[in-house]
């Protein structure tokens, strides 16, 4: 092995997805996997054993999730590099893997040479997000961007006193704490029909307390509601 050489940690429930990676891996002159691990505290035990470079980390797992597991992996060996890999191309799935720490999101559909690019590109302290999803995210900041900056305009013209706070803590107040419970649920990416099993209430009384909440936040679907709420802190992602 030499100096040059990237350590990998392979983390993710299924055997023949991790050594399909592997062989894909093992191909490349300045790779080497130094462990495997098939669920969230297994990986954060051999992340503290071998402290690899890179860490590949399914974000479906038994035990804990991938997210979890790259907020502890990344307490304790900061020099770790996470990639999320994942079957969702939803951006608040994005956003929670980012959020735990993580420095790359890829979908499981990529082929090879774009896993040793995002592996290259995170080993040398970048970002690498699956081209798939970094539209929906580009979009989605220059849209809070531009929020952000309306309501920091309209403060710049008012008297603060008579504001009464910002247009982003009213609109969270105005909330039912039912439909703050819906909101926490959405930024989970829980389903309207996984919503209603929780809370015990019927599917479209779910879509109804949806409906209202789009109206509150001034927002046009459920997934620009989770990114203004995860952006604000008034969600709590696990």
């Amino acid at each position: 092995m030499t100096d040059n050489n990237i350590t990998i940690l392979l983390v993710d429930d299924h055997k023949l997805f991790r050594e399909g990676v592997k062989r894909i891996l093992e191909m490349e002159e300045d790779f080497q996997v130094v462990g495997e691990a098939s669920d969230g505290e297994e990986a954060m035990n051999m992340a503290a054993e071998f402290q690899p470079n890179v860490i590949l980390m399914d974000i479906n797992m038994p035990k804990m999730t991938g997210v979890q597991a790259t907020q502890r992996i990344k307490e304790k060996s900061p020099e770790s590099h996470v990639i999320i890999l994942s079957i969702h191309d939803d951006e608040n799935y994005v956003y929670k893997s980012l959020r735990s720490g993580a420095s790359g999101y890829l979908l499981k559909e990529m082929d090879s040479d774009a896993l040793i690019d995002a592996i290259h590109s995170v080993a040398r302290g970048e970002a690498y997000i699956h081209p798939k999803v970094t539209g929906k995210l580009i979009t989605e900041f220059r849209r809070l961007s531009s929020i952000e900056q309306n309501v920091e305009e309209n403060v710049l013209m008012s008297d603060v006193s008579e504001l009464g706070g910002s247009d982003k803590e009213n609109n969270i107040l105005a909330l039912t704490p039912r439909e703050r419970e819906v909101l926490q649920l959405m930024a989970e990416g829980k389903s309207n029909r996984m919503i209603g099993e929780e809370l015990f209430i019927s599917e479209k009384t779910v879509k109804n307390h949806v409906s209202s909440i789009l109206q509150k936040l001034d927002v046009q679907d459920r997934t620009q509601a989770v990114v203004m709420s995860i952006k604000n802190g008034w969600v709590k992602l696990s």
